[in-house]
């Protein structure tokens, strides 16, 4: 199974600068570290991106290495213990491993992707790691205006420009295990799931997730039923918002009260809305973490994570920006995190390793096997065609 990534140990320097303006974070980060450069990385690729314009004054250290490297949050922020943040881990490990220099940029709305990824060639960026794919049609265009800067955007697939990375990670796989882990635990015979929007990337995640635990039921001769998401007419609950934390819970707690005991929140951190609803209502129901293992990355919730189901952005991003550095760098290209490469799997289960019924774990590793094996292709009609 994919291990949980490393938090980032490295500190920034006094150098370090954040200015607002237009309600994006800029962070300029102009500490050397004179690493030796070479290949890093398990697996494959990156993201990047960076923001408005810095105050007058600001800019690279004396002394800062020549290569910078960059990102652009979507607005969920680099602290959403989710998907953003484990992507920027990524970038400040390559500021310590790689010695480059790193930008950042949150962007507030979806008005700010242009003008931060701007900002990011405007300030000299090697590669730029734009997260996620609502920044698809702004990194298109910037990508084809700027040919000699790297890409390497998260989730977007089909862009075909030769200096585009395309990063893409097959989360059903993943979440297959974890909803037939999730079907195995729970007493109530009712699981849940919600997610921010009817997205690919988001109903991934369910479609994974109900296929796991109707694959429980088959073997298992058993009928746990999966509120929230409906496989076949891809149609069930939202938030329409991934930052809605109060209508989060609201829909947790109609799943409480239809008995479910375990909940996929698939939407940064929105899982928050599902452990207040649990946590309020003293529920004895636990919740499953996307993108990053939540049990590390929230240590408050961890008595109700169950697992989570990760990608390997920060191998990945990592990965990426050593091979730009070293000009190694495929544009034009396109990586799938799956379970064989390790680019997607599950954390551990902690404490409720010992609440499962005898044997689920080996079965689990079973239908990893599987999975890799190819005997269950299609888990999800959203995922990467490549």
């Amino acid at each position: 199974m994919l291990g949980q990534s490393p938090a980032s140990s490295c500190s920034r320097s006094a150098a370090r600068r954040t200015s607002n303006s237009g309600g994006s974070r800029v962070a300029i980060s102009s500490k050397q570290r004179f690493a030796a450069l070479g290949t890093v990385g398990v697996a494959a690729l990156v993201l990047a991106g960076c923001a408005p314009a810095p105050e007058a004054g600001d800019g690279a250290a004396e002394g800062a290495s020549d290569f910078t490297a960059c990102m652009v949050s979507d607005e969920g922020g680099f602290d959403d213990r989710s998907f953003n943040q484990l992507a920027h881990t990524g970038l400040e490990n390559a500021e310590s491993e790689l010695g480059v220099n790193v930008l950042e940029a949150e962007s507030a709305t979806p008005d700010d992707y242009a003008a931060n990824l701007t900002t990011m060639v405007d300030q000299g960026c090697k590669i730029i790691v734009p997260v996620g794919f609502k920044l698809a049609d702004a990194t298109a265009a910037a990508a084809e205006a700027n040919p000699d800067v790297d890409f390497a955007i998260v989730d977007v697939e089909g862009l075909g420009i030769p200096n585009v990375l395309e990063l893409n990670y097959d989360t059903a796989q993943a979440a297959f295990l974890a909803g037939y882990a999730s079907a195995a635990y729970s007493k109530t015979g009712t699981v849940a799931t919600y997610g921010g929007a009817a997205i690919p990337t988001v109903t991934i995640f369910m479609d994974g997730f109900a296929n796991g635990v109707k694959h429980f039921n088959e073997v298992k001769g058993k009928d746990v039923k999966v509120i929230g998401w409906d496989v076949d007419s891809q149609q069930g609950s939202f938030v329409d918002d991934f930052t809605n934390v109060s209508r989060a819970k609201e829909i947790s707690t109609g799943f409480l009260s239809q008995g479910a005991d375990v909940i996929l929140p698939v939407g940064g951190p929105l899982y928050q809305g599902a452990a207040e609803a649990i946590r309020e209502g003293g529920q004895d129901a636990v919740i499953l973490g996307v993108d990053s293992d939540l049990a590390v990355a929230d240590e408050q919730y961890a008595d109700i994570i169950l697992v989570s189901i990760m990608k390997g952005l920060d191998v990945t991003v990592l990965d990426a920006i050593s091979q730009s550095v070293d000009g190694t760098f495929e544009g034009g290209t396109t990586y799938t995190g799956v379970l064989e490469n390790e680019g997607v799997g599950l954390s551990g289960f902690g404490a409720f390793e010992s609440e499962l019924p005898s044997g689920t774990l080996d079965e689990i590793d079973t239908l990893k096997q599987e999975v890799i094996d190819g005997k269950y292709p299609e888990l999800s009609p959203s995922s990467p065609k490549v």
